[in-house]
């Protein structure tokens, strides 16, 4: 079993970001979940903001697949 490491903010934003750029329409549900879990995570409001544009893409993402999947 692999030992559990805990993450520095650069490395939450990091992955949030590599969530961002790598999501495609099958895999939009868990890595929006996956990026909104790292940003509740981050410690101050700071952090998040850096992680906004990344959060409201992949949301945006969510919906516009959601929205023509049900064409």
């Amino acid at each position: 079993m692999k030992p559990l490491t805990l993450l520095t903010s650069d490395q939450k934003l990091a992955e949030i970001k590599r969530l961002y750029y790598r999501t495609s329409r099958h895999t939009i549900k868990q890595d929006l979940a996956r990026a909104i879990e790292l940003a509740i995570s981050m410690a101050s409001e700071e952090e998040r903001e850096r992680a906004a544009a990344y959060m409201d893409g992949l949301s945006r993402m969510r919906s516009d697949w959601a929205r023509k999947s049900q064409r």
